[in-house]
């Protein structure tokens, strides 16, 4: 159970394949699959929802040197729309704690190391603050399930069957709530990405829903960036 003693929520996003990968078997550099679906209108919008509330930031090695690499140059670049320019400015000056045993050194602004995963959030979460949002490292936010400090976990069901790589969950979940989990959206349902409660998660956990007239794909080419990808702890 999420622990509820602390005043600051812990937010945890991340995408899935539809059989619930996080990357594919050939790793992060071949997702395209998920650089793709992050760009999509819908998608920013969506995730503008939740970073907006949110001003610290919580990122393992893997994902910080993938942002570092490419978002400076997206947000200074003149021709960046909006939308994703402000997440650029936020992603500059947001309070960025990184998660590793082998990084040394953080050259963005605003940023630090910690190897203590949990006693770092709880430290967190006892602070004064807006939200704090753990984004796309999966091994991080597994270990912040399993530590019972995540208060909420926003997921984007990609429709894409990747057939292997990293899971965010086990195969077999037991539902706190009793209730079987739903089946993942059909590839026929005309719909925009849509967020709604999961009773199967429990409270405060949601699932955002992308549906597609167009069958699931597989997905293992190059990727345009580094940046974003879901990755373990180093």
């Amino acid at each position: 159970m999420p622990d509820k003693t602390a005043g600051r929520r812990l937010v945890a996003w991340t995408s899935l394949s539809l059989d619930g990968y996080t990357s594919g078997p050939q790793g992060p550099e071949h997702d395209t699959w998920l650089y793709e679906h992050a760009m999509q209108e819908q998608t920013l919008a969506y995730f503008e929802s939740i970073w907006r509330g949110a001003d610290t930031a919580l990122l393992g090695r893997t994902n910080y040197e993938g942002f570092f690499s490419v978002w400076p140059g997206i947000t200074r670049d003149p021709a960046t729309d909006d939308r994703t320019r402000a997440l650029g400015q936020w992603l500059d000056s947001v309070e960025k704690v990184v998660f590793s045993r082998t990084l040394a050194d953080t050259k963005w602004e605003n940023s630090r190391v910690s190897d203590d995963l949990e006693g770092t959030v709880r430290e967190l979460k006892a602070a004064p603050g807006r939200d704090i949002l753990a984004i796309n490292s999966a091994s991080i936010i597994q270990a912040l399930l399993r530590a019972g400090l995540v208060d909420d976990l926003r997921v984007a069901v990609v429709p894409t069957i990747l057939g292997g790589g990293l899971r965010l969950l086990p195969t077999t979940c037991p539902s706190r709530s009793g209730v079987s989990p739903r089946r993942p959206p059909s590839s026929t349902e005309q719909s925009a990405s849509t967020t709604e409660p999961d009773a199967a998660a429990g409270a405060g956990w949601v699932i955002q829903r992308t549906a597609t007239t167009q069958q699931p794909r597989r997905l293992l080419t190059s990727p345009p960036s580094p940046g974003g990808a879901p990755e373990g702890r180093a």
